[in-house]
C-alpha cells in the first residue's frame, strides 16, 4: 500500500478528516474529533498507529512480530504500530492493513455517544 492509498483509505470512512495537530509531517486521521490513525506519510518505512482491542493487539503482535509492534508513543495496550510498506521485512498485505484501519475506526466510533454514532449510520 502506498502512502496515497493509505491516506485515501483513511479518508474514505464516514466523517473522517485529516488533521496535523503535532507537526506538518504527521497526519492524524479522526472521526468526530477522535483519532483512529496516526502516520507520517513520508516515513520510511511507512508505518501507521492504529487503535486495537487489547487481546487482538497481543495476538497480532505475536503473529507478525516484525510488522506489528506496540504503539510508538501511544498507550501500548490499545495501540499498535503497523508497518505498511518499505520495512526490512516488507509490509503487511493491503487486505490486512485495510482490515486493521477499519477495525481502528470502528473501535473509535463505538466509543462515541449514541447520538453521534447514529449520525454516522453505525449503531
Amino acid at each position: 500500500m502506498t502512502p496515497a492509498q493509505l491516506r485515501d483509505f483513511c479518508l474514505s470512512f464516514n466523517a473522517a478528516v485529516e488533521d496535523f495537530p503535532f507537526n506538518p509531517e504527521t497526519s492524524v486521521f479522526k472521526v468526530l474529533g477522535k483519532m483512529f490513525a496516526l502516520t507520517s506519510l513520508d516515513g520510511r518505512p511507512l508505518t501507521v498507529n492504529l487503535k486495537c482491542d487489547p487481546d487482538e493487539a497481543v495476538r497480532l503482535r505475536r503473529e507478525h512480530p516484525e510488522l506489528i509492534v506496540p504503539g510508538w508513543h501511544m498507550n501500548k495496550r490499545h495501540w499498535n504500530t503497523v508497518t505498511v510498506a518499505g520495512g526490512p521485512h516488507g509490509g503487511l498485505a493491503d487486505r490486512v492493513v485495510r482490515e486493521l484501519v477499519e477495525d481502528s475506526y470502528d473501535l473509535v466510533v463505538a466509543g462515541l455517544p449514541r447520538a453521534e454514532r447514529l449520525r454516522l449510520d453505525r449503531p
